[in-house]
Parts: structure tokens; C-alpha cells; sequence
């Protein structure tokens, strides 16, 4: 009995070189659509990370990066589609962010109904318990992260947005 090919395989080794879009001043560093299923958040993982490290980040800002996009990504796996489980594409889109490259904007794009971003807040966290921290973890390695209005034919459009580093000011 043969073993399923393992879903990670089919992620590039590295992102595609640096594109700029007109539309955005900003160099594409990757993008690609993948069913909303578990499994492949490996590759998202995989690819956003990759394509920090090529924007310049070290290991610890790209984990930091990786880390806020798998849990906005199990956002979309868990709730997005809960109505039908399995059935829809996201679409992640990492990009430098413009316009000095400064850091990187990860677009998390779904297929899904809209959601209404006024009901999308982490718990209390004095209610100590497993899960429901997700959306504090995304703000706490985010300098910006929020509902943006999505392309036609699109339900939601989630993008994370993180600086570089600053090098501290000689004084």
C-alpha cells in the first residue's frame, strides 16, 4: 500500500524572485491558493516563511511572521467555512511592504460568506482555558492586522502587516 504524496512536497523550495506591482509599489515575494483544510497550512507556513527570509528578515521575525498567518489561516479553516467544511480555497499573497520594503503584508484572502470583523475579538484573557487567543497572538506579533474589503467575488480579505526593526537612533 502506497503512502499520499505529502501536501508540503508541492511547496516551492524558496518563493519567485521580487516582482513589483504597479498597483501597490510593493515586490510580490509569493502567492498561492490552497484548499482551506489543515494539511495545508503546512505549506503556507513553509512559503510565508520562506518569503520573509527573502525580504530580509532574520529566522526569529520570519517564525514571528509564520506563526500570526497559521493562525489567521486556522481562523479561515475553523470558522470561515464551518458551514461547510472543506468545500473552499484561501488564497495567501506575501508581499515587501511598501513603500520603503520596510517590512512584509500577507493578504489572507477566502471564498467564504463575509464575516463581520466587529465579532471577531480574542476572549477575556482573565478566562484562563485552552484555544480563543489566536487573535490576541496575531496583534502582539502585528503592527497592523484587520478586515479589508475584499476583491469581487471574494468573502474576506484578512491582511497582517510587519515592520522590520527599526536600528535604534544614534543620540
Amino acid at each position: 500500500m502506497s503512502r499520499p504524496a505529502d501536501p508540503a512536497a508541492a511547496a516551492p523550495a524558496a518563493p519567485p524572485a521580487r516582482a513589483r506591482t504597479a498597483a501597490t509599489d510593493s515586490a510580490l515575494l509569493a502567492r498561492l491558493r490552497v484548499p482551506a483544510r489543515p494539511p495545508s497550512l503546512r505549506i503556507v507556513r513553509r512559503t510565508v516563511r520562506e518569503a520573509a527570509l527573502v525580504a530580509g528578515a532574520d529566522a526569529a521575525w520570519a517564525d514571528d511572521l509564520m506563526l500570526a498567518v497559521d493562525e489567521a489561516c486556522q481562523n479561515v479553516v475553523r470558522h470561515a467555512y464551518a458551514a461547510a467544511p472543506e468545500t473552499g480555497d484561501m488564497v495567501i499573497v506575501v508581499r515587501t511592504h511598501p513603500p520603503s520594503d520596510d517590512g512584509v503584508t500577507v493578504d489572507i484572502l477566502d471564498f467564504a460568506p463575509a464575516v463581520d470583523p466587529t465579532r471577531v475579538r480574542g476572549r477575556d484573557l482573565d478566562d484562563v482555558r485552552p484555544g480563543g487567543l489566536g487573535v490576541h497572538l496575531i496583534h502582539a506579533v502585528c503592527e497592523e492586522a484587520g478586515f479589508q474589503p475584499p476583491p469581487d467575488g471574494a468573502g474576506n480579505l484578512f491582511r497582517l502587516v510587519k515592520h522590520f526593526a527599526k536600528p535604534p537612533v544614534d543620540g
